[in-house]
C-alpha cells in the first residue's frame, strides 16, 4: 500500500514537472548584440509566459536562425530584415518561399566597414585585391556585405580574397595584420567594434550616397543612416546602411503563443532594456518596421490592443 500511493503521488507531480517545455531563441556570437538580447528575452520569456522555459543559443546568426525556426529547432530567432524577407520569397539563400512570420522589430543594424586607419584604404571602390572578413558563414553578415560589393561590381569570389570569420575573429584578425578589411553588421555600439577601436587606431568606411542609393534600389530592406562621431573611440561620422533586426517566427506557431511572447516581451522591455540599450528601440511603434514579411497574427492581436 505504502508503494501504491508514493507511485501515485510522484506520478501526480509529474505533469508538473514536465509542463514547462525547453526552447531555444537564435542569437548570434558572444560579442555581438543580439546574443545579450536574446538571453534577456529568454529570461523575460522563462518567467512571464506559461509553459515556457528558454534559453539564448549560440549560432552563426541571421541564415542560420531563419532555418532552425523553420525546422522547429526554435521557438524564436533574431535576423536581419533582409534575410527573413529572402526567406519569406524564397530569394538569396533560400530555394523556396518558407513559413515565417515576424513578433516584432527589434532595433536596426548597421554596416561597419572597418580597417585600421593607416591601412591606406578610405573606401569600399580600393577593396578590390585585398583581403576581406565578409562575416561568418550562414550570418547576415555574409548576405549583405557581399550583395553590397557585388552591387559595386566587386565579385566577392574573383576581385577579392574572402575569408568568413564572426565578429571576433573578424577583428582579431584585423588587428593581427591577416586581413585587410572586415565587415561587422550589427547595432550601433556593438561591442567588436567598440573593443577594437579602444587598442587600435580604426576607421570605418563611409559609404556614398551614390553606392547607397545603388544598392537601396536593389535591396529596399535597407536605409540610409549616419553614425555620428564618438559612438567608437576617435572614428568620425560614417555614411552608411541600416537594416531592421526582426525576431522571426515559424508561422504555423499558434495565435496564443505568439500574442504570449510578444505581450510578455514589451510589458517587461525595461528589464531587457537594463541588459541591451539598443533594446529603447524595440517598441510598438516600431513592431512593424520591416516591410514585405507579416506580422503573426497573435502578436499583431497585442499589437492592435495597445495601440487603442
Amino acid at each position: 500500500m505504502l508503494k501504491r500511493n508514493l507511485l501515485v503521488a510522484l506520478l501526480a507531480i509529474l505533469p508538473a514537472m514536465a509542463s514547462a517545455e525547453n526552447y531555444s531563441i537564435g542569437t548570434g556570437g558572444q560579442s555581438g548584440i543580439y546574443y545579450p538580447f536574446g538571453g534577456a528575452l529568454a529570461k523575460v520569456w522563462s518567467e512571464n509566459v506559461p509553459d515556457v522555459n528558454a534559453k539564448a543559443e549560440v549560432t552563426a546568426a541571421s541564415v542560420e536562425n531563419t532555418i532552425k525556426v523553420v525546422r522547429g529547432d526554435m521557438i524564436a530567432g533574431i535576423a536581419m530584415g533582409n534575410v527573413v524577407l529572402d526567406a519569406y520569397n524564397g530569394e538569396g539563400k533560400f530555394p523556396k518561399k518558407m513559413p515565417v512570420k515576424t513578433l516584432f522589430a527589434l532595433y536596426p543594424n548597421l554596416v561597419h566597414t572597418i580597417t585600421l586607419k593607416d591601412s591606406g584604404i578610405d573606401s569600399l571602390s580600393q577593396l578590390k585585391g585585398k583581403r576581406v572578413s565578409l562575416g561568418a558563414p550562414a550570418s547576415g553578415t555574409a548576405v549583405t556585405s557581399a550583395a553590397l560589393l557585388e552591387s559595386m561590381g566587386i565579385d566577392v569570389k574573383k576581385d577579392i580574397d574572402a575569408v568568413y570569420l564572426n565578429y571576433s575573429e573578424t577583428t582579431n584578425a584585423l588587428a593581427n595584420g591577416q586581413i585587410d578589411v572586415g565587415f561587422i553588421v550589427g547595432g550601433q555600439g556593438v561591442g567588436a567594434v567598440t573593443q577594437i577601436a579602444l587598442t587600435h587606431d580604426i576607421k570605418v568606411l563611409s559609404i556614398s550616397e551614390e553606392e547607397s542609393a545603388n544598392f537601396m534600389k536593389q535591396y529596399p530592406a535597407y536605409s540610409a543612416y549616419d553614425i555620428p562621431a564618438g559612438v567608437y573611440n576617435k572614428v568620425d561620422p560614417v555614411s552608411t546602411l541600416s537594416v531592421w533586426n526582426v525576431l522571426v517566427v515559424n508561422a504555423n506557431m499558434s495565435d496564443d503563443m505568439a500574442y504570449n511572447l510578444t505581450k510578455a516581451a514589451f510589458e517587461n522591455i525595461g528589464d531587457i532594456r537594463k541588459v541591451v540599450k539598443m533594446a529603447e528601440m524595440t517598441t510598438p511603434e516600431n513592431a512593424s518596421r520591416l516591410q514585405g514579411v507579416p506580422l503573426h497574427a497573435g502578436a499583431q492581436k497585442y499589437l492592435d490592443s495597445v495601440s487603442k
